[in-house]
Formats: C-alpha cells, sequence, structure tokens
C-alpha cells in the first residue's frame, strides 16, 4: 500500500502530530513521555519565538489507515545567516519500523527544504542545537536524562539507508558521584584558586532577571565557536529560562567572576524524566503535585551546560565548576550526573571530563544530506 502525507492543518492533526510517539514507544520501559502542554507551546508558531526567525512546515505520514510516521523539515534563517549556509534541518522524526514510510517521509522534508533553496539538510533538530538534537545510535540501555532524546535502535537504519552520513557526534558521560573527586583533580583545582582571582558564586533566583542577562552574554559568547552553534534571540532565551526557573535548585546554578567580570557559568538539574515518566505527559488533574513534593528527591542530575567566556578559557573555570557540583551533589546524597551535551571535538570540555575518569556512555548523531 501507498504512504500518504499531508501537512497538518487543524488542531486534531496537531494532537495526532504530538500524540503519535505513545504509539512509537508502547512497551519501551525507557521511553519518557513528554509533556504534552509544552510540545504543543512548542509546536504553536503563534507561541514559541523561535517561529518568528524560521520557516516550519508538519507532516503526517499515514499507511493502510494508520498514522505510521511524522516529520519537520526547518528552515532557520539565523542559522544560515549567522554560518553563512543554505543549511535546511529535520526534526520531530518518528516512524514505525518501516524503511518506505522513513524514506518517503525524509523524501517529503527534502523537497520541501529544496522549495527554499536549500542545498543541504541536517538533522534531527529540534528545532536546533539551542532546543533538543541528535539521534541515539549508543547508549540505548538507558532512560533518556531531561532535555535530551530517546529513539528507537531501527531509526539509525532508517536514517542512513536514505542516504544520510554523520555530521557530528554529540558525546554523554555519566559518573557516580563517590568515584568524581580525586586527589589529583583536588590538587589541580586547588593550584587554580591560588594562581586566578576566580570567584564562584551561586545565581541570585532572587534577582533571577539581571543574573539572566549575565548568563546570556556569557552564552553566545562561550558558545559561539562551536558547530552548529546560532545565537539566542532575546526572546527566545527568557521564554526558555522562564520554563526551566521552577525546576531550578540554587546550589547547582553557579555563575563565575575574575576580578569581578563575567567568565563563566554552569547549569545542573534534577533529572525530572524521573517524575515525567510517572505522569504520563500531563500535568493534571495531579501531575503538576509532584514537581514540588519530588524536585529535591530525585537521586541525579543533569549537567545541562557549562561555558567559559572565550578569554578566560585558558584558566580552569571549569575545572572549578567540576568540583564544586561534584561536593555539592555528595554533600546532598546525589548519587551521580550525566554531562551531556559535549560535541565529541570541543576538546577543552571533554579532556577535563576525561581527568575526572569519565567515559562516554551514550553518543547522539547528527546527520546530514546533500540535496
Amino acid at each position: 500500500m501507498s504512504v500518504d502525507i499531508s501537512a497538518i492543518r487543524t488542531n486534531k492533526d496537531l494532537d495526532r502530530f504530538i500524540k503519535l510517539p505513545w504509539q512509537i514507544y508502547k512497551g519501551d520501559k525507557n521511553w519518557v513521555p513528554p509533556l504534552i502542554s509544552e510540545e504543543r507551546k512548542l509546536l504553536d508558531r503563534g507561541i514559541h519565538p523561535f517561529h518568528k526567525h524560521a520557516e516550519v512546515e508538519y507532516f503526517l505520514a499515514v499507511k493502510d489507515g494508520k498514522l505510521v510516521g511524522r516529520i519537520a523539515p526547518i528552515v532557520n534563517h539565523r542559522h544560515n545567516e549567522f554560518h553563512n549556509e543554505r543549511t535546511g534541518f529535520f526534526g520531530f522524526f518518528e516512524c514505525v519500523n518501516d524503511q518506505t514510510v522513513a524514506k518517503t517521509l525524509l523524501d517529503t522534508a527534502e523537497q520541501w527544504l529544496k522549495s527554499k533553496n536549500m542545498g543541504v539538510v541536517r538533522g534531527p533538530c529540534n528545532f536546533s542545537t539551542n532546543e533538543t538534537c541528535g539521534l541515539l545510535v549508543e547508549g540505548f540501555q538507558w532512560q533518556p536524562f531531561i532535555m535530551m532524546t530517546y529513539n528507537p535502535a531501527y531509526y539509525i537504519d532508517l536514517i542512513t539507508s536514505a542516504g544520510y552520513q554523520k555530521a557530528m557526534d554529540l558525546l554523554a558521560y555519566f559518573i557516580l558521584a563517590k568515584e568524581l573527586i580525586n586527589e589529583k583533580f583536588k590538587r589541580v583545582a586547588e593550584k587554580i584558586t591560588v594562581r586566578e582571582a576566580i570567584k564562584i558564586r551561586e545565581i541570585n533566583i532572587r534577582n533571577f532577571d539581571k543574573e539572566l542577562e549575565t548568563i546570556k552574554y556569557i552564552y553566545n559568547n562561550a558558545w559561539s565557536k562551536n558547530w552548529g552553534f546560532i545565537p539566542m534571540t532575546d526572546e527566545e532565551f527568557y521564554f526558555g529560562a522562564k520554563d526551566m526557573k521552577s525546576i531550578l535548585l540554587p546550589e547547582f546554578e553557579y555563575i563565575a567572576e575574575v576580578n569581578g567580570e563575567p567568565a563563566g557559568f554552569a547549569l545542573a538539574l534534577p533529572d525530572i524524566n524521573h517524575i515525567l515518566k510517572k505522569i504520563n505527559g500531563r500535568l493534571f488533574p495531579f501531575g503538576w503535585l509532584y514537581f514540588p513534593l519530588m524536585k529535591r528527591k530525585i537521586p541525579v542530575l543533569r549537567v545541562v551546560a557549562l561555558g567559559i567566556v572565550h578569554k578566560f578559557q585558558y584558566m580552569g573555570i571549569g575545572t572549578l565548576f567540576y568540583l564544586k557540583l561534584i561536593e555539592e551533589a555528595m554533600k546532598r546524597g546525589y548519587k551521580g550526573a550525566e554531562l551531556s551535551w559535549v560535541l565529541e571535538t570541543n576538546e577543552q570540555m571533554n579532556k577535563p571530563i576525561r581527568d575526572m575518569g569519565g567515559k562516554p556512555y551514550k553518543v547522539y548523531r547528527i546527520y546530514e544530506k546533500e540535496l
């Protein structure tokens, strides 16, 4: 039977697009349902600020009268202006284990991107590297952490069989807190502290808006030379920060200063996927109760972001961040943390993690294809 592809045009279609993963991942013990309300906000062109500088279309695939896949081709104009490229993206890819369906979905996305004069397609990105991205290619035995992707292993064949090749790998490390601090690591941190005029402090939640200004400056500086980076607009940055504020733990959110000048920040969050799994995508009627009750009972953290302003990157601030995070985690009874994601080419970040004994336990891949 043929595969019928249609762009979504109604709220009912959007609902089907959002809820397809419940069908794809039925029985998969590691899948974590997203919050349906958050998915709606992300995809809504009138709500999420990404859409102000991008073009996105959402497609559904039906075979034998059954919904079997979805995809979204994306043109991020800020990416192409920043990198001087004609690169399109695909994201929100979900598909049954059927190469014909996958090829039809990817072909549809590619044709849509060609119509927008794109020369390369890259993905999966939901919508960009500032949101969730990458296809899980190693580490299927573990549940994903907060704001990290997950997919069946067969997606690798579906995508590579359609002519896609590796563009970049993103690494995730998991380290047990009790295994992290060794004497060599402590000595290095002590030398850095003595040698440099570095102050590391917790963010001030009461002065959250002002702290965000500092973090935004650091973010757009520290990541500016990274592969795939796109500077966030003010609206995007504050939109994401507002959503994140409710799960922040100030004892794990730091700003570094050198002689009073902002030099870096580190952000670690409790892995609320432990909660999301219990509420099956719905905050109401009772799911919202879990967050304040359970936030501090989650046993693991994810280090979501750690960035250093370029002119201070030689000073070892990352090592001090890791040491402080580890000490706080151990003091408060956390078992460990995932450090993710890190570009495979980012040696300034990978080396200190390896020095702590870290080894990648998951690999996420972004693919690309010439159009």
